[in-house]
């Protein structure tokens, strides 16, 4: 029996960006901790990421921007060997260490590696435990915690690489995926589909008006059910239309009522019943193929009680 895949790295540990700042290692801890103790870990398939190659990231960014990431990594030594900070900062919410370029490859990397276990049929689906973040990169510019856009990356790689003709990417951060939408708008090889909460960060994006976005804004306080309703009318019917070959999940936990980085009152059973649906839509046109990424999240216990109900959904545990 094939088991769903769990894709991460160390390196994605030892990338973190201040003291106290909310996308931090220990989100992948609570994860973990959650899995070993619900008994669910053992129902995995345990894979260690290899780096993404450049060009490889490059289906998704520009060349010169992926350098210029790269090249932070040397502005840093210069700045650590000087006697300054061992952050460079990148946005108000977002900075580098030493560890964050690695740890990026290595996020990249599992969603690259997840999609080509899923295509060879050596695991039905998978999971990504994953950081940095990646939906808030757009092509040229990291910001919002993210540098490489995971799960536009895997898409683009599922299409170029492995000849795909049609994949979806589902969002349901409480953040817009300004970063995936900035990527994929207009590709129409891609449909994307999100709910997020609106007004909320970021507050000065220009949505597009691509017809391959299926984009719901959500005012705060809206809870589970209205988010189910709104799924069935909008996302169920344009991804039965559109049949894609594989599916790939922008799976932020953020918009949990107990998560106090959003105002939206989702619960671990709307997880549950979001995967399910999008399983719903697999089985019928995708052979089940999922790759799911971790996004957001950032209060320890409602965010692995999430991914667990979220990952016992792929898994059919």
């Amino acid at each position: 029996m094939t088991m769903t895949g769990y894709f991460t790295h160390p390196s994605c540990r030892k990338h973190e960006m201040s003291p106290g700042h909310p996308e931090c290692p220990e989100r992948l801890d609570a994860i973990d901790d959650r899995l070993m103790a619900s008994g669910l870990s053992i129902a995995l398939e345990h894979r260690t990421a290899t780096a993404a190659a450049t060009s490889d990231i490059e289906l998704a960014h520009d060349r010169m921007y992926v350098a210029a990431i790269r090249g932070l990594n040397a502005e840093l030594k210069e700045q650590i060997d000087a006697g300054g900070a061992d952050h460079l900062q990148i946005d108000p919410d977002t900075s580098i260490n030493m560890h964050t370029w690695n740890a990026a490859l290595h996020s990249a990397g599992a969603a690259i590696d997840a999609t080509d276990a899923v295509m060879a049929g050596e695991m039905p689906n998978a999971f990504c435990a994953i950081r940095p973040p990646g939906h808030h990169a757009t092509h040229n510019e990291a910001m919002g915690f993210c540098f490489f856009n995971n799960v536009a990356i895997a898409a683009k790689y599922a299409l170029e690489r492995h000849n795909l003709h049609r994949v979806a990417i589902v969002d349901f951060d409480v953040h817009h995926g300004n970063g995936t939408e900035d990527i994929v708008k207009g590709d129409e090889r891609i449909l994307m589909v999100s709910f997020y909460q609106h007004p909320f960060y970021p507050t000065d994006w220009n949505h597009s008006n691509a017809k391959n976005l299926v984009n719901l804004p959500v005012p705060a306080y809206t809870k589970g059910m209205a988010i189910r309703e709104l799924i069935e009318a909008s996302w169920i019917p344009r991804m039965e239309e559109f049949k894609p070959e594989m599916i790939f999940i922008s799976a932020g936990f953020d918009a949990h009522r107990e998560d106090d980085m959003g105002q939206l009152g989702l619960v671990e059973q709307d997880y549950a019943w979001i995967t399910s649906r999008i399983m719903d839509v697999a089985r019928h046109h995708s052979k089940g193929r999922i790759v799911s990424c971790l996004e957001g999240g950032y209060v320890m216990s409602p965010l692995a009680r999430s991914v667990e109900a979220h990952i016992r959904v792929l898994a059919d545990v």
